[in-house]
């Protein structure tokens, strides 16, 4: 069961810190560090001359220092602080400054820890303290790993101006997928409020997200009503300490999930004093104003130690009207896609429009804030002609971009030495979130008891069959406000365990964990039923066609509703899902299991027992027929596992060293059980001191979520372009244009309990290379291969499949063979009525042949000291090389990157920063590059090249920069402006649908400004 390894990662820990910055400057700084406690003092050090320390803070606890004062080279400084402490200053072989207890002798570093010579100058080489980062239990001593981890820390975040986690982690370069912003409609009906990760584009739900190396609940709802995920959005950035991401398999350490990467959140695990932040942050054009304030703090004795904290957060919500890129529809790229939204429309069963006339629609005209007029749409009319309805241009506007949010995070970690040498230790966090965000007015239409949303009724009144529309303005709903989507969320995890030594070298620990989500979600909805009496009056029965028969005059569609009679048909549906995950782990490492002619090889074993539940509890309405263009499913249901694992890092030469490691898991749930073995291997070659070479192979597997395998039969209203009308019979019509592209279509889903688990192997293959001391970069190549993925098939591409299948052929006119596996299945799929028009669409959950990705991470690393200041410079860019997937065996190989793929995802990244220090000021420009993405033709599908253009939307570039400035070691003010020219999102010409422009990847926010004061009271100075 040892065999492979992925747990490669190690010490970033320490690699943000000395990267490329743990050199000792030649030039004197001036030093002020007054008399205290010495392991401030250091803290004090690194910040004013920009030199890292490594160095135990357990071991130094307690001890004092005299200070230092005066202009002198930190090395001296460092020698000062020092004095008299017991412990002195050495140079490991990288370059870092290592402190050591002076009687101990110098004992040379193990040849993965850096080189078995001293370095030039002379002094002996000293081994590393042990820290456990990201991918690997086993405390490692070493500045690099076999395989990339990023981190990110505290002061990186604040230095380039993020405020949220999921704006961190949007930055990321290795962060490739297609997420849902604050203003997404799919987000909105499924997910409110949470935000997700997705490494290298595989999907949310193939990233695992860890906080403090352990599993958290996931949100309880579903990502876009299928698979499981983690929201980021609760995770309290104030209390993070740092965050590091490792991109590629991770199973054979961390076990399900782990495909794509792991990103964990190490929170803050020390105080000194009282530290106190607060901002506040408003954007230039208006709108989305927020405050936030956190609090950390701690106390410690020689036994008993505490840190605990907490962060305030609020933000106001940003509308789309606040916006003049999509407050309209006259804001749309194209004439014809400039037309009022239809607030009230009437239409035979040609679907002709049925003019209300002008007088009609002036009575009108108070509603949607006086934007209600009588409007056209060209075609749409009795016999051609110009179709006319009671329409507004700005009611398109009522999203929200950011949503309402009011809440609390707080976090705690105690520990707790015994005589015995053994630590009790416990991590909590509760956090209580309120959000609030809308979508879209209601509206209604003709739905018939068995859920039937065609619309169609025989009115007696005029004596034809007909169809009725309307949607609800702000003043019949009493306010926007009374109409928003609010979510109230309660987070909750618990880890707490013991741990200890026994032996020569042997750390045992046992662990348990208990993370929570709870929340109490509810949308604003029409009744069917009561809104049909409202509008129609009683069905007078069936006539020979099977229309139902009402006797309703037009004049009661056309009629503003008084806030009373609009009450009388709203209702509110209210879920309370949760979702729970507990595990019980107990992990024995030794760094020293035996020794080897190049070194002492170290082993970590971990045995864990695991339970996961989710529960959607929906409202029993909402499972019926109740609520218009509403029926959902249920879905509740859960699972057990239990693990092994062991990893092993074998020293094999003076220069190179091996990590295996292998892990065995095993679910049951729902009468089924599946088990799977995963293993990795990693390897370092150090052939110079200033040079790593590094690789990495793993396996990985992901259990099928819950949701997939245990949802429930329902009904969601989407809509889709009926692709096969519109080539049929409009194929010289843009499909934005095409009188079929915006069809209503009725989406059943249901889960599968047959799913196999999902498999991937993943490779990685670069260096690390230092060939100055204040210099370093590195270059990874990354290989995954993703099998039998599990994913609801998209609506868009099945009605794509299906028309192409029926003619034989796809847009481009490449041939397509209608008995294929595929078309076979999307025909299947595709409901139409008996006249032609499209109906419904299933798209069950599925294991799909295959998805594989690759591509190079580069990143680099340059700190310039200078006479007016210390300059420091970092880049990361991210390059895919192919990103494939095929849906069956046998199928053709689809390249997300190509056009018409149906895929919108960057084939780059990149990000660079650069800061400049001096005196009591710090300054960063950070900047982000996203790369080229598809149009709105090519996402759908319909990019013809004949038509001209391009079918891309070029690479974009945001820019955000941070003023700090010390009035002392306690006080400090920073300025952040994100978005620092203010830019909008780019223009794409086919982009007909609201708001305009890609949503997944740009919003209308504009430059937004921040004000940070933080204070410290009490402890050492800062």
């Amino acid at each position: 069961m040892l065999r492979g390894m992925r747990r490669l990662l190690l010490t970033l820990a320490c690699s943000a810190a000395l990267a490329a910055q743990a050199q000792t400057p030649e030039t004197p700084e001036a030093i002020d560090i007054p008399a205290g406690d010495l392991v401030t003092a250091l803290e004090t050090l690194a910040r004013q001359s920009g030199v890292q320390f490594v160095y135990s803070a357990d071991q130094l606890k307690g001890l004092r220092t005299g200070g230092a004062q005066g202009s002198m080279k930190a090395g001296d400084a460092l020698d000062r602080l020092l004095r008299g402490s017991g412990y002195q200053a050495r140079r490991d072989a990288s370059g870092a400054i290592v402190i050591v207890k002076e009687s101990a002798a110098p004992r040379a570093a193990r040849p993965n820890a850096a080189a078995s010579e001293a370095p030039a100058d002379g002094k002996p080489v000293i081994e590393l303290e042990s820290v456990q980062v990201t991918g690997s239990r086993i405390p490692r001593a070493q500045i690099e790993g076999p395989a990339p981890v990023t981190v990110m820390t505290a002061q990186e975040i604040k230095a380039n101006g993020f405020t949220t986690v999921p704006d961190v982690l949007r930055a990321m370069t290795q962060n490739g997928g297609e997420t849902q912003s604050q203003q997404s409609a799919s987000g909105a009906d499924f997910s409110p409020g949470a935000q997700q990760v997705d490494l290298r584009g595989l999907g949310p739900n193939h990233t695992l997200v860890l906080v403090n190396g352990r599993r958290i609940a996931d949100f309880p709802m579903p990502f876009k009503g299928r698979s499981n995920f983690t929201d980021i959005s609760n995770i309290p950035l104030g209390m993070v300490d740092r965050i590091e991401i490792l991109t590629g398999s991770a199973s054979a350490i961390y076990g399900s999930d782990a495909i794509s990467g792991v990103v964990n959140f190490i929170l803050k695990d020390k105080a000194d004093g009282t530290t106190v932040d607060v901002r506040v942050g408003d954007t230039t054009r208006g709108g989305g104003e927020s405050f936030n304030l956190s609090l950390s703090s701690g106390f410690s004795n020689e036994r008993f130690k505490a840190i605990y904290g907490a962060e305030l957060i609020s933000q106001r919500p940003l509308w789309a009207y606040d916006r003049k890129i999509q407050d309209s529809t006259q804001d749309a790229p194209t004439e014809r896609s400039r037309v009022a939204r239809r607030a009230f429309l009437r239409t035979n069963w040609y679907d002709e429009y049925l003019d209300p006339g002008a007088d009609t629609c002036t009575s009108l005209a108070a509603l949607n804030n006086g934007s209600t007029y009588h409007a056209a749409r060209p075609g749409w009319g009795v016999d051609g002609e110009d179709g006319y309805f009671c329409g507004s241009d700005s009611s398109i506007g009522y999203g929200t971009m950011i949503s309402k949010r009011r809440g609390i995070n707080s976090y705690a970690s105690f520990s707790y030495a015994f005589d015995s040498g053994v630590e009790w230790f416990a991590d909590l966090q509760l956090g209580f979130h309120e959000l609030s965000m809308f979508r879209d007015v209601t509206q209604w239409s003709f739905q018939a008891p068995d859920g039937n949303e065609e619309g169609y009724f025989y009115n007696q009144a005029t004596e034809q069959v007909e169809y009725w529309q309307r949607q609800f303005s702000p003043e019949e709903m009493g306010g926007l406000q009374n109409s928003m989507i609010k979510n109230r969320q309660k987070t909750f995890s618990l880890s707490t365990g013991l741990k200890g030594q026994f032996g020569q070298a042997w750390s045992w620990e046992a662990a348990l964990s208990h993370s929570q989500y709870r929340s109490e979600i509810s949308w604003p909805q029409i009744v069917a039923a009561k809104a049909n009496d409202l509008f129609l009056g009683p069905q007078l029965g069936v006539d020979e066609d099977g229309f139902p028969i009402y006797d309703a005059d037009p004049a009661r569609l056309y009629r503003p509703l008084s806030r009373s009679e609009y009450d009388s048909i709203a209702a509110r549906t209210t879920y309370n899902p949760r979702s729970r995950t507990d595990t019980l782990s107990l992990t024995l490492t030794n760094t020293e299991l035996f020794e080897m002619p190049a070194g002492a090889a170290g082993f970590a074993g971990t045995l864990e027992v695991g339970d996961q539940s989710y529960d959607l509890n929906p409202d029993p309405l909402a499972t019926q027929y109740y609520y218009y263009s509403w029926r959902d499913s249920d879905g509740h249901g859960s699972r057990d596992r239990w693990a092994t694992a062991g990893e092993l890092r074998i020293p094999l030469l003076e220069t190179l060293s091996a990590s295996v490691a292998g892990r065995y898991d095993a679910y049951r749930y729902g009468g089924s059980s599946i088990d799977k073995f995963t293993h990795s291997l990693g390897l370092e070659w150090r052939p110079l001191d200033s040079l790593l070479v590094r690789g990495s192979y793993g396996t990985a597997f992901r259990a099928p979520d819950l949701h997939y395998v245990f949802a429930g039969e329902g009904n969601v209203e989407s809509s889709g372009t009926d692709y096969y009308r519109c080539r049929v019979e409009e194929p010289d019509s843009d499909i934005g244009d095409c009188s079929y592209s915006d069809e209503g279509v009725i989406v059943t889903r249901s889960g599968n309990r047959r799913l196999n688990p999902e498999t991937s192997k993943a490779y990685t293959a670069g260096f690390v290379f230092s060939p100055m001391e204040n210099l370093d970069f590195s270059l990874d190549y990354f290989s995954i291969d993703l099998r039998n993925q599990v994913q609801d098939l998209r609506i868009d591409g099945i009605l794509q499949d299906e028309a192409s299948c029926r003619l034989g052929q796809r847009v481009d006119g490449t041939l397509v063979d209608p008995n294929s596996p595929t078309c076979v299945d999307a025909r299947a799929r595709v409901r139409r009525l008996a006249d032609g028009n499209l109906y419904g669409v299933s798209v069950n959950p599925i294991n799909i042949a295959r998805e594989r990705t690759s591509g190079l991470d580069f990143s680099s690393h340059y700190k310039l000291d200078t006479r007016i200041g210390l300059f420091r410079f970092s880049g990361n860019y991210t390059w895919v090389r192919a990103h494939e997937s095929q849906q069956y065996t046998g199928d053709l190989v689809e390249d997300q990157f190509a056009v018409n793929s149906g895929f919108d995802i960057p084939r780059n990244k990149a990000s660079a920063s650069v800061s400049w220090e001096t005196g009591h000021w710090t300054t960063t420009l950070h900047g982000e590059r996203l790369g080229r993405l598809p149009n709105s033709d090519s996402y759908a599908e319909v990019y013809d090249p004949e038509d001209g253009g391009s079918p891309w939307v070029g690479a974009t570039y945001r820019y955000n920069a941070t003023l700090q400035y010390r009035f002392n070691e306690r006080a400090q003010l920073s300025l952040a402006v994100t978005n620092l020219f203010d830019k909008m999102p780019p223009r794409d010409a086919s982009s007909t649908g609201y708001p305009y422009y890609d949503i997944s990847w740009f919003d209308a926010v504009g430059r937004q400004v921040y004000l940070q004061y933080t204070h410290k009271f009490g402890g050492g100075a800062r």
